[in-house]
Order: C-alpha cells, then sequence, then structure tokens
C-alpha cells in the first residue's frame, strides 16, 4: 500500500462520515473538502532590497516541502517606488499529500510555537468557504533557524475548500484540528 498522511487518513475514515451526517448531504461528494493551501509574502521592503525576495523564496521553500516562486507588481505605483514587474512577495500552492503533511505540522508543531497562542480567529473566512490566516512571524516552523533569519517577515495562509458557506468550511477546518477561539 502507498502512503497516506495521517489527516488524509482521519478525513476519510472520521471526517468525512461526521460531516456527511451534520448536514445531511445526499452523496459524500457533497461533502466539503480541502483543495489546496496558498502559502504567501508581500515584501514591500524589496523594491530596495533585492537580497529580500532570494531569502523569502528559500524560507518558503523550506516551509513549505517545494519550490517557492517569487510574485511580480502588475502595475507602476511611483508612491511605493513600484514599477511593472518588480519582484515584491513570494507564494507557493500546496496540493493532496504535501498540502496535508503541512496542515499537520501546522496543526502540531508551529501553531503551538507562537507567542501567547490562545487560538485562531475565526474572522477569516471570506463567504465562500475559504479562510486566511495570518501569521505575524516565520519563525515558529521548525524548518527555519532562528539565527540564520536576516528579518522577521509574516505570511497569510490561505485554505482553499470546496465548502459553500463560511459555517461548512469552519467544521471542516475544526474537524482537522485547527484550534479556532472559542
Amino acid at each position: 500500500m502507498s502512503y497516506q498522511p495521517r489527516l488524509k487518513t482521519t478525513y476519510n475514515d472520521t471526517i468525512l462520515p461526521s460531516l456527511k451526517e451534520k448536514y445531511g448531504y445526499s452523496t459524500v461528494m457533497k461533502v466539503p473538502r480541502l483543495t489546496k493551501i496558498v502559502l504567501s509574502q508581500g515584501l514591500g521592503a524589496a523594491v530596495s532590497d533585492k537580497k529580500r525576495i532570494e531569502s523569502s523564496v528559500n524560507e518558503m521553500s523550506l516551509i513549505a516541502g517545494q519550490k517557492a516562486v517569487p510574485t511580480f507588481s502588475k502595475k507602476d505605483i511611483s508612491n511605493f517606488k513600484l514599477r511593472k514587474g518588480m519582484p515584491i512577495g513570494a507564494k507557493v500552492t500546496l496540493r493532496g499529500v504535501k498540502m496535508y503533511e503541512f496542515l499537520d505540522r501546522l496543526i502540531s508543531v508551529s501553531l503551538p510555537r507562537t507567542r501567547d497562542f490562545r487560538g485562531i480567529n475565526n474572522k477569516g473566512f471570506d463567504g465562500r468557504g475559504n479562510y486566511t490566516l495570518g501569521i505575524k512571524e516565520q519563525i515558529i516552523f521548525p524548518e527555519i533557524d532562528i539565527d540564520k533569519v536576516p528579518h522577521i517577515q509574516g505570511m497569510d495562509i490561505t485554505f482553499v475548500t470546496t465548502a459553500d458557506t463560511n459555517e461548512e468550511a469552519l467544521a471542516l477546518l475544526t474537524e482537522f484540528g485547527l484550534p479556532f477561539k472559542k
């Protein structure tokens, strides 16, 4: 048998039947599932310091377990000394096995390492079943060596689900084990 991440097995064995019963879906195909996780960083300071993009891409690649890519500006903004096509951020999209592995590491290791952690805010839903979580510092991830980090930077983690409503997405992510505030 091929390898299956712990959270994928948990989803198939417990979360799927639980959500199907709770919301009365007629088929398991209607039950919400996690399709992808997107990690992104906006680096406004990268306009003047090109090395920031490089270090950010390397750090995000370490965190995600797959290569991150730089993002580029779409238009000129003279007030910010920004030209079209300049690198201003980094992102990585996780799907499949790597997505479940990252979610497992986030829930069990990284979030508890956050200073003064009391749970994550449940206000980050977009109305279509997707949830975005902001993290203030990338050093909560064990893959990052604090001594080698040139700048403390935050990032956004977006969970994209097939849920139709925020309530269904909240139920799905809570079942996965994301520690929402009560």
